[in-house]
């Protein structure tokens, strides 16, 4: 039996994105998708260890209802609300993150070189305006690099042999320079790909991390530029 305060808490996140969509949709219309805040561009290595007890001005959060608790970064059942960096990238990059996830579901998900802004408004079928690095997508049995749509010919690198293990912390790196993106965990080659047309421009200069529903965590945050 589903308690009176769980319902009340899915009740709150089911209102609270409804009106994300619409408020959110609205602005975007107006000021069109790829118009968003003065973000700040980073230009030296950045870092986050979410040792605090809320988001803060530096996330963007389009109604995944994200927490910060015991120093990590929590998602569950976001169902695709990317919750975005509210800083633009360098083109090329090293990215590094501590991932977890406490389902054996998996599904532990990572935006790169999206417009900051977009979001899946009715749980269907989600095409990302970045990259998408999944680990244990699809009840732990596929991880993936996508462009774009996360399905099809959206899936441009695919492995299916390593599953997620609840609750165990695990080392993400991933690099893109000159179009090749390179992803490791736990500091070994997991998957890679080159992009013939790499994702560049002010509409694809966030990272976000995603969720669709099992409860997944993030920490130690580094972001640095590669040099040209």
């Amino acid at each position: 039996m589903t308690s009176s305060f769980a319902s009340h808490d899915g009740l709150s996140r089911a209102l609270g994105r409804v009106l994300w969509a619409v408020v959110g949709a609205g602005a975007l219309a107006t000021a069109g998708v790829g118009c968003r805040p003065k973000d700040p561009a980073l230009s030296g290595p950045w870092k986050d260890d979410f040792e605090r007890s809320a988001l803060g001005s530096d996330w963007r959060d389009t109604g995944g209802s994200y927490t910060v608790a015991g120093g990590k970064l929590w998602a569950a059942n976001a169902h695709n609300h990317p919750l975005w960096l509210a800083r633009r990238l360098p083109s090329d990059l090293v990215v590094e993150v501590d991932v977890a996830s406490t389902s054996p579901d998996g599904d532990i998900k990572l935006e790169l070189f999206g417009d900051g802004a977009s979001f899946d408004p009715d749980m269907g079928e989600y095409t990302s305006t970045g990259y998408v690095f999944v680990f244990g997508g699809w009840h732990n049995a596929l991880s993936v690099i996508c462009k774009g749509n996360e399905h099809g010919q959206g899936r441009k690198a695919e492995r299916g042999d390593r599953k997620v293990v609840p609750n165990q912390t695990y080392h993400w790196t991933i690099r893109r320079k000159d179009g090749l993106l390179e992803w490791q965990v736990d500091r070994e080659p997991f998957l890679s790909w080159r992009d013939p047309a790499p994702l560049t421009g002010s509409d694809h200069a966030y990272l976000a991390v995603n969720d669709w529903e099992t409860r997944v965590s993030f920490d130690n945050l580094v972001i640095q530029p590669v040099a040209p």
